[in-house]
């Protein structure tokens, strides 16, 4: 007869083997689990940093950007801004265009690419058209748009748009651009503009409150006599034909209440001053984005009013320049929750843990493959043992089949723990047997008949008969 102890020894190794070939499988698929999870985490979680073009030094936009990247490195939000300084709205956009920075705070009139759209307006830049009175009454006689052909304009600002939009504004009045004469000053050159008695009329393009056309209004009163404010009468035309633009007005006193600068409201046209962003843009990081500017805004405008004047892109489609997609999911209420942003993941994640699931089962039935055929082997000899016990001679035979039995129960509950065998039921059929086989062989083995040497009486009564 086979050793069970023996036996018992090799499936105790193999067991042994096996386990560690599951715990290091179920280790491994953990640890893809856990790495998996945290990366997704990770890539939702993770503080983006966008690089803006803002300009020049010393701007109301370059102040209005360093407060947003301020407030939202100090509230540690998601999003955060990284000023990259330039020389205005045009250098801005070149520095967008080279991939310098992933935003830029820019005229909506530039000659933006196809793929830029819009995140926030932040204010929108009104024209303000102006002449004096001349030394003769032939030079004084600029009362409209009509009047400025063959006169020269005075144009604040050294960016190209502004002159642009000044030729839109005389062709769709009537008057040929190439008729009118215009010269450039930078911002620091009011003084100098003012003194300028060759130039019959001005143009700004700014804010509503913005301080450089306040003093440029001034300042060529004081040069030259109080101002006579030009309507551009043709503003809504201009918006139809050109929808970068807006059909506005300018109230009355808004430069100077005393003298009243205007006098009454003046019609004129806008153009947005906005920040872009490419259409690639992840649209998760510019909802973000959208969210936190309009949420900071109030709070800064008590300190910074031009953060006040932050407004929504157009978000239909066929705008000039639409909104970002992200943007618009923002404005429109139509932002996605993060199980909808991420239901592929989340279902592909179900999907590959049911097959690993499966994977699992496979493997566990492949490596106790030898396991479940030594149970086989333990059942059908323990099967075979009911038939010895039934013929067994002895009472010691007996007792050893008993402990080879109790051998091969210990083994196969090892096996039913271990998921080798399912089912004890086949085998609990198999030990009923032998017990009752076992129990009515040592019946007849100790009745007298049977020829048994009678067992010793115990002389202290505590012994009992096998």
């Amino acid at each position: 007869m086979a050793s069970p102890e023996g036996s018992s020894e090799s499936l105790r190794k193999r067991r042994r083997r096996n386990r560690a070939r599951l715990m290091l499988a179920t280790v491994v698929t953990v640890l893809m689990l856990v790495v998996g999870t945290l990366g997704l985490l990770f890539y939702e979680l993770r503080p983006v940093t966008l690089r803006i073009a803002v300009g020049p030094p010393g701007s109301d936009d370059l102040k209005l950007i360093q407060a947003l990247a301020q407030t939202f490195a100090r509230d540690h939000s998601s999003v955060r801004l990284t000023p990259v300084v330039t020389d205005g709205a045009s250098p801005s956009l070149t520095a967008w265009n080279k991939g310098q920075a992933d935003l830029a705070v820019t005229r909506g009139d530039l000659d933006l690419p196809s793929d830029a759209q819009a995140v926030a307006i932040l204010r929108k830049n009104m024209v303000t058209l102006w002449a004096v009175p001349g030394k003769t009454r032939k030079s004084g006689a600029v009362k409209s748009i009509a009047d400025l052909a063959g006169r020269k304009v005075g144009v604040i600002g050294r960016t190209p748009a502004n002159v642009k939009l000044l030729h839109v504004i005389l062709s769709e009045s009537g008057v040929a651009p190439d008729k009118v004469q215009t010269e450039q000053f930078s911002t620091g050159q009011i003084a100098e503009m003012a003194r300028d008695e060759t130039l019959s009329a001005y143009l700004a393009v700014g804010p509503l409150d913005s301080k450089t056309t306040a003093e440029a209004i001034a300042a060529t009163a004081k040069a030259r006599g109080e101002p006579r404010f030009l309507p551009i009468d043709v503003g809504d035309a201009i918006a139809k034909k050109y929808p970068i633009y807006d059909s506005e007005e300018i109230p009355g006193s808004i430069f100077s209440t005393s003298p009243a600068r205007p006098e009454d409201k003046v019609d004129t046209v806008s153009v947005n001053h906005l920040i872009i962003a490419k259409k690639a843009l992840s649209s998760v990081t510019i909802t973000q984005l959208t969210r936190q500017i309009f949420s900071a805004r109030q709070q800064l405008a008590r300190e910074l009013p031009i953060a006040g004047k932050i407004e929504a892109p157009d978000t239909d489609k066929a705008a000039a320049l639409p909104a970002h997609r992200g943007a618009a999911a923002f404005i429109d209420g139509t932002e996605r929750t993060f199980m909808e942003r991420n239901s592929d993941y989340i279902w592909g994640l179900i999907v590959l843990l049911s097959g690993l699931g499966s994977a699992g089962a496979w493997f566990r039935s492949y490596v106790t493959r030898d396991e479940r055929a030594v149970g086989t082997r333990m059942r059908d000899h323990a099967l075979a043992l009911v038939a010895k016990a039934r013929k067994a001679e002895s009472l010691d035979q007996l007792d050893a089949m008993q402990h080879e039995i109790d051998h091969i129960v210990r083994d196969m509950l090892d096996l039913y723990d271990d998921g080798a065998i399912d089912d004890l039921a086949p085998f609990n059929l198999v030990l009923d047997q032998f017990h009752n086989a076992l129990v009515d062989r040592r019946g007849v083995l100790t009745m007298p008949s049977a020829g048994l040497a009678p067992t010793q009486p115990d002389p202290f009564g505590v012994a009992g008969t096998g």
